[in-house]
């Protein structure tokens, strides 16, 4: 590696770093930052707790992540609000890799996941997320809320997980356990939990409800001795000591899959929450290579400590911007909360009940459907409700990998579609030019000028080109291409297929305005001698006409040797005559000196065979 390559690469690894700008926004406002990140904490501790759980790792592995995982990424990404921690996508991805692979598999998926974020930050990667359509956003964020709804079935209804990882079949025989032997303490608490969480966001948003409605359904549940309602279990009462013992090197090519669908599941969810948080505040954007860099490094190290993958928290992040939150020491501050917590009030929190839990979890999914949004984005055009929807069947059916990529490939094709649309192949009339009007409809008669607009590629090309060779009865064919806004190999193959078709006729193909861009890919198939006459190019349409004329006129077409713009002096046909009597009396009246039989004989009409077309 030369010294300036690797000039490079340090300056890019330098500027995914936290400099003296953050120093600032953390010292702009300390005291509303903390405050800020105290009120985060209340509400992400039953979220870290619930997930934790439903991982299948145990609240103490949402507790890890919400600690170590939140530090990391709000010292090191790239957005002054994110919060970082378990979330219920992740929790959707986590649990069949549980089920196939054990808890060390899911660390092991962690930690290569964290490895693939920091090689996409520092491959400047984190661009390219901008590109995900909002439909597909939209339609995974329902299906994850309806995936997030169902896992919690088991927990609400009071019985044993189910074995299995699809989370429909896993819901319909806890319901079928349920029916055996009712819980209805269980279900009294999860739907209590619920309705309290659901009506007080709309009596006061600004009221932490969960952690209100988890304390209380704690306090009923020890007072009254319920025996329905079991508990998280003990809980250790400190971080474990990091510890790389879970790695096993066999089993790393297996887990790569896993572990691709789990970067790209943070990559984007954590993109995307920073992007909410930026539509919250006024002039603050984030950096989503260092963004990416953050969740990376949290990924890593949080599997070091028992933790589950991570990212960015969208419900958790849009608290930190409403509770007066400036810069990241807010999700800092959360981060230490969750840690004082953890070793000062872990016996206290072994004793929420786990249906509580389901609860929280079960008024989160619901508030993650943004009914509004839903209705504007089926409103809009069908192919966004079609991309919606099938999104969201494909995150509830299949995995939200396999439904990212499949929304991806559909608005693609869709998109591709309505591109295609937008081109045209129109005939045009020819360009007066320097031509008398007899001299024009002459030429008219043996040169069609079509003008193409939009793009001409793969998705479009076929379709309007044909309609080029069905032209009949001309000797020309002008080609206006200044409107053709971008040119493919495959474009450029069928106007080659299209051209040599007419030629095999006797069409001569001539064009005009052709952009410097789409010369290149007219040359390497072959394509730009075809639209050329003798090696000449037409910058405009005029030129074009003009070449056509000498064509015409070798050809014996027309006449050689006639001025433009003069009298024509042609006659062919009865345009021909009509034009050449109307001239004659234009010469007669503005007194031409001109022998009256010669006159006379030069009105007469003259009829001569034309050429075959």
């Amino acid at each position: 590696m030369t010294t300036t390559a690797t000039g490079r690469y340090w300056a890019r690894v330098s500027a995914l770093l936290p400099g003296r700008d953050d120093l600032a926004d953390v010292r702009r406002d300390p005291r509303r930052d903390l405050l800020a990140g105290l009120t985060v904490a209340i509400v992400a501790l039953p979220l870290a707790l619930g997930f934790g759980v439903s991982s299948g790792l145990g609240a103490e592995a949402g507790l890890a992540t919400a600690v170590v995982a939140g530090a990391l990424a709000a010292v090191f990404g790239g957005s002054n609000f994110q919060v970082s921690g378990p979330t219920g996508a992740m929790t959707v991805v986590l649990v069949p890799i549980v089920a196939e692979y054990g808890p060390t598999g899911v660390l092991t998926v962690g930690l290569l996941a964290g490895l693939m974020l920091v090689a996409l930050a520092v491959l400047r990667a984190g661009k390219y997320m901008r590109y995900v359509p909002a439909p597909v956003v939209e339609g995974f964020s329902l299906g994850i809320a309806c995936v997030i709804g169902l896992q919690q079935i088991p927990g609400a209804l009071g019985v044993d997980k189910p074995e299995g990882d699809r989370v429909l079949v896993v819901a319909w025989h806890a319901a079928e356990e349920f029916a055996e032997a009712p819980n209805w303490t269980a279900v009294a608490l999860a739907v209590s939990v619920a309705a309290v969480m659901l009506a007080g966001a709309r009596w006061r948003p600004t009221i932490p409800f969960s952690i209100v409605a988890v304390i209380a359904a704690t306090l009923v549940t020890q007072l009254a001795g319920l025996d329905g309602a079991a508990p998280i279990g003990d809980l250790p009462s400190g971080l474990p000591a990091p510890s790389l013992g879970f790695l096993d090197l066999g089993a790393l090519g297996s887990l790569l899959a896993p572990a691709v669908a789990v970067a790209a599941l943070a990559a984007l969810e954590s993109l995307l929450s920073a992007s909410v948080a930026d539509g919250m505040t006024v002039g603050r954007k984030h950096d989503p290579d260092r963004e990416l860099f953050g969740q990376g490094l949290a990924n890593i190290a949080a599997p070091l400590f028992g933790g589950v993958p991570a990212t960015g928290a969208i419900a958790r992040t849009a608290v930190n911007v409403r509770t007066g939150a400036s810069s990241r020491l807010a999700a800092l501050t959360h981060a230490a909360v969750l840690a004082a917590i953890v070793f000062a009030a872990a016996p206290l929190v072994s004793k929420i009940p786990l249906a509580a839990l389901a609860g929280v979890l079960l008024a989160t999914a619901v508030r993650m459907v943004e009914v509004g949004s839903l209705r504007a984005m089926a409103r809009a055009t069908r192919s966004d409700a079609v991309v919606l929807v099938l999104t969201a069947v494909a995150t509830l059916a299949l995995d939200l990998v396999y439904a990212v990529i499949i929304g991806l490939v559909v608005a693609g094709v869709l998109a591709l579609r309505a591109v295609a649309r937008q081109a045209r192949l129109d005939q045009v009339p020819l360009d007066r030019g320097d031509h008398s009007a007899e001299e024009h409809a002459l030429l008219a008669e043996h040169i069609v000028a079509y003008r193409l607009d939009g793009p001409l590629f793969f998705a479009a090309a076929h379709r309007f080109l044909l309609e080029l060779t069905e032209v009949a009865d001309v000797r020309v064919v002008i080609l206006r291409m200044s409107r053709v806004s971008t040119m493919d190999a495959t474009g450029a193959l069928v106007l080659k297929d299209a051209v040599e078709k007419l030629r095999r006729r006797g069409i001569v193909v001539l064009a005009s305005g052709i952009r410097p861009d789409q010369l290149q890919v007219l040359d390497s198939v072959g394509a730009l001698d075809l639209l050329r006459r003798d090696g000449r190019e037409y910058a405009t349409t005029p030129e074009a006409i003009r070449g056509a004329r000498e064509h015409l006129e070798l050809a014996g077409v027309l006449p050689a040797g006639v001025p433009e713009g003069g009298k024509s002096g042609v006659r062919q046909g009865a345009k021909g005559a009509h034009g050449a009597v109307q001239e004659s009396a234009r010469g007669v009246h503005t007194g031409a000196r001109q022998d009256p039989q010669a006159a006379a004989h030069a009105a007469e009409p003259r009829h001569r065979e034309e050429p075959a077309r």
